[in-house]
């Protein structure tokens, strides 16, 4: 175990995160992310399953080439195979981790592994062996560790350590365990496990009864010293441990927790934001920490109390996380020095050429908005940096409709970067675009989705578009934003059959896994 009381934060939004149906990522995008959080101080990113795909092998080779300091973990099963292809992802990171699991509880076992204790014990031995032999940073984890037997839980944990592993992980797998149930397993691994003294223990909990968090921190109260989680709590099914709720928690409570992280907690917020626009996974207003209403205050008791003294319903300052309150004001007067301060104090570090991009979209947005926001220059970088090397691109757009005008769109796009253009009615303008765009790109998919929501107030606000699309069982969110709600819809869809395509050229060769 660590002799302090600092808790490693290791985030899994680049691979467990990405298991949320449509949050597939492509490689600029999972750059763009793992760059904010060894920005955020995030301690271990796990970025991918190198052994699930080509494209998954290749983003964790760019992650591990590219960030300066914070340790690079490749997941893989109990597999020589597995292990190699994670290595050969991961080798170049300045602290490169190995990350290998196998299933131990009974069920699993039975009818998953179909392998008895002592087989699944020696599985878990060999693979950390070899995982040993290329790295001293392995981490071993016992999946579905919440309804394992505590004794062989012990057991295999002790081998793992003799084996070579430095970190154990107790995942909560289905998100099944409770808070005074886990912390008790915890303290019993911790006291019954040879030579724990040598390993970190990890938790790596699921939401499913929506106890992910609670659960994480009473295995940390327990004695845990590394917590596993994700950017707005993403994750497959109900969702990850979420990061900004257990540093908050901690940062909040220090006379409960005297456990501290490594997080610049003023960043949590410009994070939360780039992952919701990179996967197309809205924050719901009411969510912790960083939801739109969790700084808002309607009834009138708890105005008159904020006013006179925040802290009266406020147990945090919006400041912490990083909510923007800088005076400086955006506007078409604006220039590139300006422009380029409040991106990187939103926590983005943009190059010359992507800074110039985003500033013509900006000075373009200016002639049509009068008043510039923080969500709509995160709408900027991310149209104009991370989707500017996309199969499909769209140049031009022009929508009749009306009362009496039966609705028709014309649209000029790029596809692989040659320029196609159609012309097709529809049902309404929204239906004329889209049919437009599906039969320019020849596309199979079906739309299972579509929201529109404001990113600001006011009558010139940029529209925000959400669109879940599927084609032959795989799911694609798309987003798009513009002052304009018929280009929004334009960009999400498109958007969406990008991220189909990438998912089509990067198969998954074998099933992406949940600890």
């Amino acid at each position: 175990m660590t002799k302090d009381n600092r808790i490693i934060i290791f985030d899994t939004t680049l691979r467990d995160g990405e298991q949320s149906p449509g949050a597939s990522m492509n490689e600029a995008e999972k750059l763009r992310i793992a760059t904010q959080l060894e920005a955020l101080g995030v301690d271990v990113i796990e970025a991918g399953f190198p052994a699930a795909s080509e494209g998954d092998f290749k983003a964790v080779e760019m992650v591990a080439k590219a960030l300066k300091k914070t340790q690079v973990a490749a997941l893989c099963r109990a597999t020589e195979h597995d292990i190699n292809m994670a290595w050969d992802a991961v080798r170049q990171a300045v602290n490169p981790r190995i990350h290998t699991f196998i299933a131990t509880s009974d069920i699993h076992m039975e009818y998953k592994l179909k392998m008895s204790r002592d087989e699944v014990v020696a599985a878990a031995v060999k693979a950390v062996s070899h995982a040993a032999s290329l790295t001293p940073n392995v981490e071993f984890s016992a999946e579905d560790g919440s309804r394992s037997n505590p004794d062989f839980l012990c057991k295999i944990f002790g081998a793992a350590i003799e084996a070579g592993a430095t970190t154990l992980n107790l995942p909560d797998t289905v998100g099944y365990a409770i808070p005074g149930e886990f912390s008790d397993l915890v303290k019993y691994i911790m006291k019954n496990t040879p030579n724990m003294d040598k390993a970190v223990l990890s938790v790596h909990c699921h939401n499913d009864l929506g106890l992910a968090t609670a659960n994480t921190l009473a295995a940390i109260r327990a004695g845990a010293r590394q917590a596993e989680v994700t950017i707005n709590g993403i994750g497959e099914r109900a969702g990850n441990t979420s990061m900004e709720e257990v540093v908050m928690s901690l940062n909040t409570r220090p006379n409960f927790f005297p456990e501290t992280t490594s997080i610049d907690t003023t960043r949590i917020y410009p994070t939360s934001r780039l992952v919701s626009m990179i996967t197309g996974i809205l924050v719901q207003p009411n969510r912790a920490i960083v939801g739109a209403n969790a700084f808002a205050h309607e009834a009138g008791i708890h105005q008159d109390g904020v006013l006179k003294n925040p802290m009266t319903y406020e147990i945090m300052k919006p400041e912490t996380i990083g909510l923007n309150k800088n005076s400086l004001v955006l506007g078409k007067h604006s220039g590139r020095h300006a422009l380029n301060s409040h991106i990187e104090d939103m926590g983005y570090n943009l190059s010359d050429e992507e800074l110039e991009m985003v500033f013509k979209k900006f000075k373009h947005l200016c002639d049509r908005k009068k008043s510039i926001q923080d969500e709509d220059i995160e709408a900027l970088v991310n149209e104009g940096v991370l989707r500017s090397s996309q199969v499909f691109q769209l140049e031009y757009l022009h929508v009749s409709t009306g009362t009496t005008v039966y609705p028709c769109a014309t649209v000029h796009m790029k596809i692989h970067n040659r320029t196609v253009k159609g012309t097709t009615e529809g049902n309404g303008p929204i239906d004329a675009v889209f049919a437009t765009i599906s039969e320019l790109t020849h596309t199979q998919s079906e739309l299972l989705r579509f929201s529109i929501s404001a990113l600001t107030a006011g009558t010139d606000a940029q529209g925000e578009v959400t669109v879940r699309l599927s084609e032959d069982g795989m799911v694609a969110l798309g987003k798009g934003a513009d002052p304009d709600i018929l280009t929004a819809s334009a960009l999400a869809y498109i958007n969406g059959l990008n991220r189909l395509e990438y998912l089509k050229e990067n198969p998954t060769s074998v099933r992406k896994q949940s600890l």
